[in-house]
């Protein structure tokens, strides 16, 4: 099958019964930028459309599956209009504050993973690296997800005092006081401890990620593809009743109360913390870490 130019953000392919969905900004950890969140939305579409696709894997070119939202790349573009794909806020580009804010993010934030979490097709995380702040939502909204034994995960967004990044999935994803842990410290967990809280599903050797990804995914498309979509759905459902939707509501709202306190007390709405100070907080060492947080 025919796959994306190599320089667009998103390449897509399909082998058989599996549509493979690839982030492709690797000098840039796969971070996300606006051109790439759009790019997914329409490989997600397509994926749906096509009727020979059974199950659909999310991957990552190079060393780590995403860093998170791009916050400092050449390609930064959230000042820039898109169209509205995800929901009815108008456009924020000619917008100032907290209302240009709360709309770019209840599109390409919320509101994305919300509709790719309905696709109703089992959708496979296939994670390597980093998977980090809005790396987490793109996993998250995954059914399924595999795990290299070099993946790491953490969501240190607090440190802007900011609480999680916006699909705010945290209690539903693990136990809510290893989520508050995660979220209080900043730390990474492993791939191995993030299997032992349910929040990954197998680790594999990094070597064999895409093989035993696609194995797993072949081995769900035997499946009857309405069982699989009535399956997803109840499941789901499920998870809503344990509160999900209204959680991600309610969080996405305190979301922004910090970025509006960041911008009246700090810097700028993310509180001062830029790329390079995100890095330099992260690469501190912690010598009374444990496991649950590394």
């Amino acid at each position: 099958m025919p796959t994306a130019h190599d320089d667009e953000p998103v390449r897509y392919a399909r082998q058989g019964p599996v549509a493979t969905v690839t982030m492709n900004r690797p000098d840039y950890r796969n971070a996300q930028n606006s051109a790439m969140t759009y790019a997914l939305d329409r490989a997600f579409y397509r994926a749906a459309d096509d009727d020979e696709v059974k199950v659909v894997v999310l991957a990552g070119e190079g060393r780590h599956f995403s860093a998170g939202h791009d916050i400092g790349t050449p390609g930064r573009d959230a000042h820039l209009p898109f169209d509205r794909r995800a929901g009815l806020w108008w456009d924020h580009s000619d917008k100032a504050g907290a209302e240009s804010r709360f709309a770019r993010e209840s599109e390409v934030y919320l509101g994305m993973c919300r509709r790719w979490r309905e696709l109703p097709k089992p959708v496979l995380a296939s994670v390597q690296g980093a998977c980090v702040a809005g790396g987490l939502m793109l996993a998250w909204i995954c059914d399924l997800i595999v795990a290299a034994d070099d993946a790491f995960f953490a969501d240190p967004v607090v440190r802007m005092g900011i609480p999680g990044v916006e699909y705010f999935a945290h209690p539903w994803v693990m136990p809510p006081r290893i989520a508050k842990e995660f979220l209080y410290t900043g730390d990474r967990m492993s791939a191995r401890r993030a299997y032992e809280v349910g929040m990954v599903n197998r680790v594999v050797p990094r070597a064999e990620l895409a093989d035993q990804t696609r194995e797993l995914a072949l081995r769900i498309a035997e499946m009857p593809r309405m069982g699989l979509a009535l399956t997803k759905r109840a499941v789901n459902q499920a998870e809503d009743l344990q509160g999900l939707h209204g959680g991600l509501d309610s969080v996405f709202g305190l979301h922004h109360l910090a970025h509006a306190h960041n911008a009246e007390t700090a810097a700028d709405p993310l509180g001062g913390m830029d790329i390079h100070a995100m890095r330099r907080r992260a690469a501190e060492p912690h010598p009374s870490s444990r496991e649950a947080g590394t």
